[in-house]
Order: structure tokens, then sequence, then C-alpha cells
């Protein structure tokens, strides 16, 4: 009879599925207040149950996310990841990586695609690639550099001083301690896939944080449009995303500050017939002020960038 206080589950409750004709594994497992089961109880499900199976063949399963963290040591990614079709739902989890030197070329931030392989006694990713790119086991190229100018990863971010929306001086510097997200728009863009999409990943990220935002989370969003985005339509703008004014900045200045911001991020822009061409660059900033992440595009979810961002909050 199970202790006071536990329950029994299956694992196909966990949403681990059982190889045909092994019937149900059952474990013991805390009563939880919430419905979600934590991930590190659905690992110790996974190897349990795959040291109790003996019959299993081996799966493998396509995997698409984005690096959380790259633990060389153990030769572990942490991946938040997309649904797995079959196997399990989106989430953030480690994974093993035989190929150690694939390792030397990921960072936090990647969007990466792989297979995870999984058998009776253990399970690992292999032919890790970025999403779109090389395959790093076969062809182990490094990611297109950055600007020559642009901060790269680890190394310190410059401070720099703007205008918010409420026509306040702001420097990187009074944000140290704090982790940081910073992102670029202009607030005429007319691609919801562009700005409005980055915009909506600032909104998710004020929701998802709560009251953590403007205490030890900011977010800075730089419009490359100084001439128009002046205070008073960044007020309005950030009114319609429904932005805390403390804990959601919305920055604009002189040109060339702005154009020297843009750069250290690695964020190009120029005027084309009325508009603006531009890439898209959400960077992050961890507490000591060095650059954490700088993700181009914007084909991640905000669940992922979520996800980023409470692994750095969580590193000391």
């Amino acid at each position: 009879m199970a202790s006071p206080g536990v329950r029994l589950a299956s694992w196909t409750a966990l949403g681990v599925p059982p190889c045909k004709g092994t019937g149900a594994l059952r474990l013991a497992l805390p009563v939880l207040r919430s419905n979600i089961v934590t991930n590190w109880i659905r690992l110790v499900a996974l190897a349990l149950a795959a040291a109790s199976l003996g019959g299993c063949a081996t799966r493998r399963y396509p995997v698409s996310g984005m690096i959380l963290q790259v633990d060389k040591q153990r030769q572990t990614l942490l991946v938040s990841h997309e649904r797995i079709p079959g196997y399990m739902d989106a989430m953030a989890m480690p994974f093993r990586v035989r190929d150690a030197k694939a390792l030397e070329l990921l960072r936090p931030g990647m969007r990466i695609e792989f297979q995870l392989v999984v058998n009776n006694t253990e399970s690992w990713a292999e032919r890790v690639r970025l999403k779109g790119g090389a395959q790093f086991e076969a062809d182990p190229q490094a990611p297109a550099p950055q600007p020559s100018h642009a901060v790269a990863l680890g190394q310190p971010v410059p401070d720099f001083e703007l205008t918010d929306q409420s026509q306040r001086p702001v420097k990187l510097s009074q944000f140290a301690g704090k982790v940081v997200a910073v992102t670029f728009i202009y607030t005429r863009c007319p691609l919801p896939d562009y700005c409005p999409r980055l915009s909506d990943n600032f909104a998710r990220l004020q929701e998802r944080f709560g009251d953590r935002v403007g205490r030890d989370l900011t977010l800075l969003t730089v419009t490359f449009d100084p001439q128009y985005d002046r205070p008073e339509v960044l007020a309005a703008y950030g009114r319609g995303w429904k932005a805390n004014p403390d804990g959601w900045r919305f920055l604009t200045g002189p040109m060339r500050e702005i154009r020297r911001v843009c750069g250290m991020f690695g964020v190009d822009f120029w005027p084309d017939e009325g508009q603006i061409t531009h890439s898209l660059r959400t960077a992050l900033i961890d507490r000591q002020g060095r650059l954490a992440a700088n993700l181009p595009g914007s084909d991640f979810t905000p669940r992922q960038l979520g996800d980023l961002v409470q692994n750095i909050l969580n590193t000391p």
C-alpha cells in the first residue's frame, strides 16, 4: 500500500509510451499540488522504465528546439524543445550528446534539430545541427560570425544611455545585478512577423515573469527610427502592449547613439522606399553584464525565449 501523501502513476500517465506488450510500469510519486509532473521526475521515469523493459527496440524521434545551456563536463544540452509526437510534450529537458566536439560549437539561444535515440538502457542526441544549418557531427563548421564590432557572447556589454517612453534617461549600467533582455523595432513596422512579433515576445515575458519584471528582469526595446519614434509615440505603442513602464522600457535617442547600440548587438537597418529594412535580434544580458545570448530572427517561440530567460535568471 502506498504511504500517505503518495500516489501511484503509470508511465503512460507521465506521457512516456511503453513498448508494445510490456504493460504499465507503476511508480510511486509524491502528490503534486499542480497537475504538472516536474521534469526531473519525468527523467527518472524514463530511466527506470528503460531499465525495466528488456524488449524495447531502439527508437528515434526528430527533435527541434532552442539551447538553454551547454554542459561540457556532463556532455549534455538543456533544450527547450517543441512537442515530440508520440513521445513527449514540449518542455525544457537535458539531452546527452555523445559527440563532445559538437558541444564546442553550440551556444545558448541557438535553434537546433537532432535525432533523439532511445533504447532499453539509455538515450542520447545525435545528428545535431543548426535549424536549417550545418550538421555539427558530420560537418563541424562554426556558425556565421557576427560583425567585428558586435559584442561576443560571454563578453561585457558596454554601457549606453538613451531616453525611455516617460522621457527618463536610461543607462544600461543602472540595471547591474539584473537580467536584461534587449530587442530592436520601429513602431511603424507593417510586417506582423517582424517588429510586432518581437514586441509580442516581450509581452509574453512580462506575463510569464509578472512582478519579477522591473525587480530582477528588465526589458528594453530600442527603436531604430528615432526621428518618428519620439517618447510620446513609444508611450502610446507601449500602452498598446500593456507594458509596465518601470519594467519594460521603450528607448529612443540620437541616431549616432542608436547606431552604436544596434552595432553592439549586430543589428543592421537602412531606409527603403518609405519603410526601414532591418535585421532582427533579441539579446539577453546576464546579472554580471555579459552577453548571454543573441538570437537572430524571430522563428523561436515565446515559450523558448522564456525558458532561456528563466535559465539565465537561475544562474548565479
